[in-house]
């Protein structure tokens, strides 16, 4: 499997799904990843309930030991963060490696926080002739930190955890981002709260279940050392009142359970959308096989142009050119619910001329 190093004029590492949608007015969003109709109301009223307590510094013990309970560790497992991104900075920062490497297609922004902290990184890129996934992969015997999503953005795959385990070596590394697992009924394949691994480091997100993007919260489970270690590259207080609230109360049981509900919907909304697209295969509109996510990968002839023709119909598609190993023939899809796939799916027939 081909690794290299980025080079100059690569894809834009920074560019995320919400600049598609920046500024625009009554455009159908489904370049985020964000589930719809989120946070519901019941979170946004604890949220609401500990804006009485911002006179005080955050405390985050108690929403520490909620996600260790919540993943069967010890809090001294659990790192709090501001969001996912806040802990890629992090390792970037704070971990003391030398042959960084990020498996691809995958989110962008591991990389682009090694390479800001001066780290030259190695790309494995996953091939779309194995469906993007680890079978046939070759890493790199001295990468001493390794980058793996799970389900992988964008393309939607679930990797078996045992394969993703197999990664670990003495000596390294190996960070999984599962910031979509709780979308995936069960969370099967999921890595988190695994103490057998060595040098696992897994990153989760709550702010694609609970519609938390603009709180910014997330977490980090690991060793007692490696949490030392990045907790020390931390500024004080990184984490505000109301989305240590959040994480408490996202990691409830009556919260997991709502969460497992969802998983399934989205399970079933999501199948309803790849049958959709299946219609579009004589035009050679395409989805990676096989999806688990919150989101589908589809392949689309001159995909740039249909993406600003169905923007005219009203939706915003994430572009994919800008993950390494994708081109501009790829484009990212949210999943929703029933009657927005439709409507979609109506607006793709018509900017295919069908």
């Amino acid at each position: 499997m081909p690794t290299h190093t980025d080079r100059e004029g690569g894809p834009d590492l920074r560019h995320h799904g919400d600049a598609e949608v920046r500024g625009a007015v009554g455009l159908t969003d489904l370049a985020v990843n964000v589930r719809a109709n989120t946070p519901p109301a019941w979170l946004k009223r604890h949220i609401a309930a500990s804006l009485d307590g911002l006179a005080a510094y955050p405390d985050g013990r108690a929403a520490r030991e909620a996600v260790a309970a919540r993943h069967g560790v010890t809090p001294e497992r659990v790192l709090l963060t501001s969001g996912a991104a806040e802990a890629f900075v992090l390792l970037a920062r704070a971990l003391k490696v030398r042959q960084p490497v990020v498996v691809h297609p995958q989110f962008t922004e591991p990389e682009a926080a090694l390479r800001d902290a001066g780290h030259v990184v190695r790309r494995v890129l996953l091939r779309e002739d194995d469906g993007f996934r680890l079978a046939g992969a070759t890493v790199p015997q001295d990468a001493d930190l390794v980058v793996i999503g799970n389900p992988t953005n964008p393309t939607s795959v679930l990797h078996p955890a045992a394969s993703i385990a197999e990664l670990a070596r003495p000596g390294r590394v190996l960070v999984v981002d599962e910031a979509f697992m709780d979308a995936v009924p069960g969370e099967r394949e999921a890595l988190a709260g695994r103490t057998d691994v060595p040098g696992l480091v897994v990153l989760r997100s709550l702010t694609k279940t609970w519609g938390l993007a603009g709180l910014r919260i997330g977490y980090v489970l690991s060793d007692p050392e490696t949490i030392e270690t990045l907790a020390a590259a931390q500024p004080l207080w990184p984490v505000s009142s109301p989305a240590l609230a959040a994480a408490e109360a996202c990691v409830a049981p009556a919260a997991l359970a709502e969460a497992s509900e969802a998983a399934l919907q989205i399970a079933a909304d999501r199948a309803h959308l790849l049958r959709g697209l299946r219609e579009f295969a004589p035009w050679g509109v395409r989805a990676v096989e096989g999806a688990e996510g919150s989101f589908i990968l589809l392949r689309a002839p001159d995909a740039p142009a249909l993406r600003e023709r169905l923007r005219e119909r009203g939706f915003a598609l994430r572009r994919g050119d800008t993950f390494p190993g994708l081109g501009e023939e790829w484009l990212r899809v949210a999943v929703r619910d029933v009657g927005t796939t439709d409507r979609l799916l109506g607006a793709l027939k018509a900017a295919l001329g069908g």
